[in-house]
């Protein structure tokens, strides 16, 4: 929006073409989600609180959190407000991508809005019923892919890229639809099952974000990609804006979120958020390298997986507890030290992520 009225501006002065860069518009987008955050956060808990939108917690789950019960939930929806914003403000909105991204994350948004509804007016900790969740988020991941696919102009577009070896691609052809899919609805997920402490998965989500907006804006220069054997894919770019944008907002709940929490994302944010990193993962062909990077997100979805199947099958539990942060919990870790030793691991995961980028 603001990038058309510095386009105009242009013509009269020169100095408005500044604006045109993406280093500065994602720069911008940072502190622009990262202040609507911050003036608009402590409102918005005031709010939730008055309207008793308060979280409700499991009864099996780890005593410590029964203290929570009542904390304001929801407030994702300052996430969402503050990326929308953001993105939209400073992004070039003829560009695809930053449509499709921004839809997505909103959709996946309604989609946990409905679920920490029915949690608050119900005080069922279980929500919208598994079957109508995953129904939901399965058709708007199928959209996704179905317009992403529509857009790809170029074989390497719809192909698997394998990280650490130079152009390695993996021809996937309409199996492109169902990769995407499982790696934007399967994200969703994961960030949504990290999501039990305070502040342990804003911080990661951060963390990923900001790496996969490098991808995002080397992906979208044909020089810095032809030098990095990375795919070219024209415009993708742009999508830098939304990931500055996802990094201000969610650093600017954190300053609420953290240990203790004053608020809770909720699904409305943990869905959402999981979603925009797998379709930015897919937009940008580092969908592998997500999976590196989110290997918090990875491991919490992994150690469900095992302990359900586990129990079915033996009758035995695997953990203490899943998701693995109540596991480390119920052996004794304070639940600082779990959140800080999660972000530590992230950092270092990422790192090697964005390491993919030159060791080939």
């Amino acid at each position: 929006m603001l990038l058309l009225l510095t386009e105009y501006l242009a013509k009269f002065e020169p100095g408005f073409q500044v604006f045109q860069y993406l280093t500065l518009r994602a720069i911008l987008g940072v502190l622009t989600a990262l202040l609507i955050s911050l003036f608009v956060g402590p409102w918005m808990i005031e709010r939730l609180t008055l309207l008793q939108i308060g979280q409700s917690i499991r009864k099996d789950g780890p005593e410590s959190h029964l203290s929570k019960a009542g904390t304001p939930t929801m407030g994702g929806a300052l996430i969402l407000v503050a990326i929308a914003a953001a993105s939209l403000l400073w992004s070039d909105l003829t560009n695809p991508y930053v449509w499709i991204v921004v839809g997505v994350t909103l959709l996946f948004g309604a989609i946990g809005a409905v679920d920490d509804y029915r949690k608050v007016a119900k005080r069922d900790s279980r929500g919208l019923p598994a079957r109508w969740k995953y129904l939901a988020q399965s058709v708007v991941g199928l959209a996704a892919a179905w317009a992403l696919f529509r857009l790809a102009r170029s074989p390497v577009e719809t192909a698997l890229l394998i990280p650490f070896f130079k152009e390695l691609f993996l021809p996937l052809g309409a199996g492109y639809l169902l990769l995407t899919y499982l790696v934007i609805v399967g994200a969703s997920n994961a960030v949504n099952l990290t999501d039990g402490l305070d502040g342990l998965a804003i911080m990661p989500t951060v963390l990923v974000g900001g790496a996969l907006g490098i991808f995002a804006y080397l992906t979208g220069n044909a020089r810095f990609s032809e030098y990095l054997f990375i795919p070219y894919v024209p415009g993708v770019g742009e999508v830098v804006v939304f990931c500055g944008a996802l990094v201000g907002a969610g650093l600017g709940f954190l300053w609420f979120n953290t240990y203790p929490a004053q608020v809770f994302m909720g699904d409305i944010g943990a869905l959402a958020l999981g979603a925009a990193l797998g379709c930015i993962a897919v937009i940008v062909r580092q969908e592998i390298v997500l999976f590196i990077m989110g290997g918090v997100f990875v491991m919490e979805t992994v150690s469900v997986i095992l302990q359900v199947a586990s129990f079915k099958m033996t009758g035995r539990r695997i953990f203490r507890m899943a998701p693995l942060h109540h596991h480390y919990e119920l052996k004794g870790w304070p639940e600082p030290r779990v959140i800080v030793r999660f972000w530590i691991i992230t950092v270092v995961l990422v790192l090697i992520g964005l390491a993919s980028l030159k060791l080939r």
